[in-house]
């Protein structure tokens, strides 16, 4: 089966290509076409936003992966809708069979997060063509690129006292990277998924408390958290942008869409696609490996 990775060069993408090319031919698309070459995975230049770009790059193609996003950018939910909008046209004209998109847990709460209202926005573009929509969605997961668990492992490292606002102690459900794989890699042509929306969550349902001190631990490190009742997410950008790698137009829509729990509702992925998750000591211990 011919697949496309919309993204292949991303956090997400550069774990799914390989995987995917065991079993598949992949075209491994990004913007400058530079995905790594490796046997079964062919690279192919195209913009998201560009519809002859897409057409060629879609040419052939029987599944396609969207894990486009333009967090970061001012006007990333405009952009991000008229790209889905654009492959959604583009695979429809291409005859492909099936769109695979990862979006975020929380993204059907009633007061939304811009960045969550993004998500959510992404996937209906995506439905509205005529080519079955798969959408999985996961909350913060658990691997090294990843700008929520990179902000926690440097809040760890720099910070042994650290003042939080109340996000710290809203619930979710990490995923370990490997498993957020696995799930993308086994919708793939699967009749079942098509036009379905899965929940993706990790074993077990944590703070963001709890997982500063969890890795604190696997750091050799004990984290003091003071929380307070009142920090904007505005200033918690500001602060996560001075004290971490991640930049302050990341990390402010990432902070907003934290007042929402991000958990999942159901577990039919996990009947459809059985798996032994990974929990989350053993993920982040694993990624930390990774230097």
């Amino acid at each position: 089966m011919s697949v496309a990775v919309l993204g292949a060069t991303g956090f997400i993408g550069r774990a799914l290509v390989p995987t995917l090319a065991e079993r598949h031919e992949v075209v491994a698309i990004s913007r400058r076409g530079d995905a790594p070459a490796q046997r079964g995975v062919r690279p192919a230049a195209a913009d998201a936003g560009d519809a002859a770009s897409v057409r060629r790059a879609l040419a052939g193609v029987e599944v396609v992966y969207y894990l486009v996003h333009s967090l970061g950018s001012p006007d990333f939910s405009s952009v991000d809708a008229r790209a889905a909008s654009t492959v959604a046209r583009e695979a429809s004209r291409a005859g492909v069979k099936q769109i695979v998109y990862l979006g975020g847990l929380g993204d059907d709460a009633r007061e939304l997060s811009p960045h969550l209202r993004s998500r959510a926005e992404t996937g209906r573009a995506l439905a509205a063509g005529d080519v079955p929509v798969t959408t999985l969605r996961a909350a913060i997961v658990i691997g090294r690129g990843s700008a929520g668990f990179e902000t926690i492992v440097a809040l760890v490292d720099r910070l042994p006292v650290m003042i939080a606002p109340r996000w710290v102690s809203m619930p979710t459900q990490p995923i370990a990277l490997e498993d957020v794989v696995g799930y993308l890699a086994g919708v793939a042509g699967e009749n079942a998924a098509l036009g379905e929306t899965f929940d993706l969550g990790g074993p077990e349902v944590l703070t963001y408390r709890a997982m500063i001190q969890r890795i604190g631990r696997l750091r050799g490190k004990h984290p003091r958290i003071v929380q307070v009742p009142v920090l904007s997410p505005r200033l918690s950008s500001y602060w996560l942008h001075l004290v971490t790698p991640v930049r302050a137009s990341v990390s402010r829509p990432l902070v907003e869409g934290l007042r929402n729990p991000t958990v999942a509702r159901d577990d039919r992925i996990r009947r459809l696609l059985p798996r032994e998750l990974t929990p989350f000591d053993a993920a982040a211990a694993a990624a930390l490996a990774v230097e």
